[in-house]
């Protein structure tokens, strides 16, 4: 039989191989994407949604996460996915995490240049209904980041490459080899002349020895939806507290933050030894979603633990006040993960195939930009 013929293949249906399906359609390749499930339902649909380029390493990351932004919005205009551009409000109860904020906005001219800046805690108030007035000293505001609902946001976009460029999407249909330039499947044989493998939590189908020789590992979240909330009710900014201050990078490096470190470690010893912090987003139909925690291992349990839920629900009820907090839906979740800084991990185990993993919880954020990069 005659092997079907593309130019570029690309394994995982998750964001970081749709983007890279994207990439490589946008620049006039004929291509197939594979994914071995026959809907998405990993990490890339168990997440809150957040275009969250505030977080992101500043420099070249922090412009990476921008574009992915930017291309989250072109999708989003045609294919009429849900992507409200809703900004972000970093809360701040505390000094010490005021002043984090106020190095991070003097050590980041390209966010200041894009509009964050700092609120008093009457504009901030103003700005979010959520948002939780007593003992608000002020707060950090950023209008880049962007909320979409990721259920149904990865299939649109795997409906967008079928529908616009004629990507062949193939969910249900497992690579079990690539022989270059075969790309062996459950379904047949394919012909491309590159292959970009982006399997996600899979670490043992296809090239185990080069993950086994990556650094990355698994991180398990637990995170939980409440139902709609009454009346209509709109979050508006996506919202954190101080704990997300010692959770992103883009913090990293600031004098004031080791201050922060010291208190939370001793006001809040639970929190940091299952490495909560603490977001709020909504989804288009009303529901909120709030999170998360973070565990670190190459196999976990498949158990939650609700003190963990109790901890972040807790914590929430800090910075944010919200109509309902009735929880309808509880999830783990599973992402690979570089724990020694690096944004991405990206090797070639073969002429013409190209791994690419390790984004971590920063999948939505990162993708579309990164793929661009690796792609060219």
């Amino acid at each position: 039989m005659t092997a079907k013929s593309v130019d570029t293949a690309v394994v995982g249906g998750g964001i970081v191989g749709l983007a890279h399906a994207l990439a490589a359609a946008r620049r006039g390749d004929r291509v197939a994407l594979f994914e071995r499930d026959t809907f998405a339902t990993g990490a890339s649909i168990r997440n809150f949604g957040m275009i969250w380029a505030i977080g992101q390493q500043r420099g070249p990351i922090y412009e990476r996460a921008l574009r992915s932004r930017q291309v989250w919005l072109e999708v989003a205009a045609k294919t009429g996915l849900w992507a409200a551009e809703a900004g972000s409000l970093h809360l701040a109860h505390h000094e010490d995490e005021v002043a984090v904020l106020e190095e991070f906005l003097a050590a980041a001219p390209a966010a200041r240049e894009r509009g964050a800046r700092m609120l008093t805690a009457s504009e901030a108030a103003s700005r979010g209904p959520a948002v939780r007035r007593e003992g608000l000293s002020a707060a950090m505001w950023s209008p880049t980041e962007v909320n979409v609902d990721p259920r149904g946001a990865i299939p649109a976009v795997a409906s967008h490459l079928a529908g616009e460029y004629g990507v062949h999407v193939r969910f249900g249909e497992t690579v079990r080899a690539i022989d270059m330039p075969h790309v062996t499947t459950t379904g047949g044989t394919w012909r491309a002349e590159r292959v970009y493998v982006c399997s996600g939590n899979d670490f043992a189908t296809l090239y185990p020895e080069v993950f086994a020789d990556s650094g990355l590992v698994r991180c398990k979240l637990q995170m939980m939806r409440t139902g709609v909330q009454p009346g209509g009710w709109q979050l508006g900014p996506m919202l954190c507290g101080g704990l997300t201050l010692l959770h992103y990078a883009a913090f990293d490096g600031l004098p004031a933050r080791q201050r922060l470190t010291e208190r939370l470690a001793a006001e809040l010893p639970f929190e940091r030894e299952h490495g909560i912090h603490v977001l709020l987003s909504q989804t288009a139909d009303g529901r909120l979603t709030v999170g998360d925690s973070h565990a670190y291992a190459m196999t976990h349990d498949p158990f939650q633990d609700e003190s963990v839920n109790e901890a972040v629900l807790r914590y929430l009820a800090r910075f944010a006040e919200v109509p309902s907090t009735e929880i309808t839906e509880r999830w783990e979740g599973y992402y690979p993960s570089l724990r020694d800084g690096r944004t991405e991990f990206v090797a070639t185990p073969e002429p013409g195939v190209t791994v690419v993993n390790g984004v971590g919880g920063a999948g939505m954020t990162l993708s579309f930009g990164l793929a661009e990069e690796v792609v060219g």
